[in-house]
């Protein structure tokens, strides 16, 4: 079985925000696939199910992004997956606004929900499907000045903003897709 994490907030008040494409990526699997997304386990809503021949359950854990290793850890666990068999799915301030990054292994590029799991599972061998968020233009001199970054992941796309990542979604739908019905090498030379 798979492992497929979309990294977000729960709760109404976040469900729009840039930190959480990841959850709008499983979203989007779930409604291609038809898996249902109810179920709660291990701090996550979870739904299992079949995509492109491979057995997979899905998560959105319920931690909050800065936590989320815990349930990742949990969930790992309790259905014996291998650290090989987990896929993230999270933004990313580095990347341009609608831009897609697969890699395995790595860093956590600063991104604190990666940080968690990195933490969690004392290990970063595990693949991520990264999706650009961009930096917030209203940034003061420090580039990576906290409050102004905070504020930025936490906001919501502008309508503008929406008609990039709107189809940035379904295309990390659809390199996951291609991972499991080619390989990761192959979803990277297409996707990145």
């Amino acid at each position: 079985m798979i492992l497929i994490v979309g990294i977000g907030n729960p709760g109404k008040e976040y469900a729009n925000n840039r930190h959480n494409v990841g959850f709008h990526c499983i979203n989007e699997l779930a409604k291609r696939h038809g898996i249902s997304m109810k179920k709660k386990q291990h701090l996550s809503q979870i739904g299992t199910g079949t995509i492109c021949g491979k057995q997979v359950l899905m998560a959105k854990p319920q931690t909050y992004v800065n936590n989320s290793g815990t349930a990742v850890n949990q969930l790992l666990r309790k259905h014996r997956i291998p650290i090989e068999n987990l896929l993230v799915i999270c933004d990313d301030l580095d990347l341009p606004l609608g831009k897609l990054r697969i890699r395995h292994g790595g860093s956590s590029g600063g991104h604190k929900g990666l940080k968690s799991i990195i933490a969690a599972l004392e290990s970063q061998e595990f693949n991520r499907i990264r999706i650009g968020i961009g930096r917030p233009y209203e940034e003061r001199q420090n580039e990576r000045d906290l409050e102004a970054v905070v504020n930025h992941v936490l906001s919501d796309f502008s309508r503008e903003e929406k008609l990039l990542v709107n189809p940035i979604i379904k295309r990390a739908a659809d390199a996951v897709e291609c991972i499991f019905t080619n390989n990761l090498a192959a979803a990277m030379n297409q996707y990145n």
